[in-house]
């Protein structure tokens, strides 16, 4: 084994098909990159002692973000969050990506989700006592999540 140690979770990024560059933007963190397979139980007739267990599908929680605000005219994420919370047109994103980094930046892994759109965008608190930097939560729904080496 050439790298027994285990990864670290603070260097990553996260990429948005907004344009043909395709977008990375610096969050703070992402959870929810987890599925679920949903099962049904099953009696067997003359079997009294248990139930047999059936895969049906996955299911996924949100995928939720959280960042420093950004204002619209430089982000196209938030441009995208507007487009769906203030004018009601909600434009589904094909694929996000988000990447694990090693310390030189290199990919290690990713999590590739499709058909991702919001769900709610909320803002952080307004405090005129502390110095904080004003942080943003995406929650993103998406259909399918698959996770992947390079």
């Amino acid at each position: 084994m050439a790298n027994a140690y285990q990864t670290v979770n603070f260097h990553f990024r996260v990429n948005f098909d907004l344009d043909s560059s395709g977008s990375e933007i610096g969050f703070q963190s992402v959870t929810g990159l987890d599925s679920t397979i949903e099962t049904e139980s099953i009696k067997e007739g003359g079997e009294n002692g248990f139930t047999h267990k059936a895969p049906l599908r996955r299911s996924h929680t949100s995928l939720v973000l959280k960042r420093g605000l950004i204002s619209p005219s430089q982000s196209k994420i938030t441009s995208w969050l507007q487009d769906a919370f203030n004018n009601e047109t909600v434009e589904p994103r094909q694929q996000v990506m988000v990447v694990l980094l090693d310390e030189e930046s290199n990919p290690l892994m990713h999590w590739t989700l499709t058909n991702v759109w919001p769900i709610s965008w909320k803002m952080g608190e307004l405090n005129a006592e502390q110095g904080a930097v004003m942080i943003e939560t995406l929650e993103l729904n998406y259909n399918k999540l698959s996770f992947d080496d390079y």
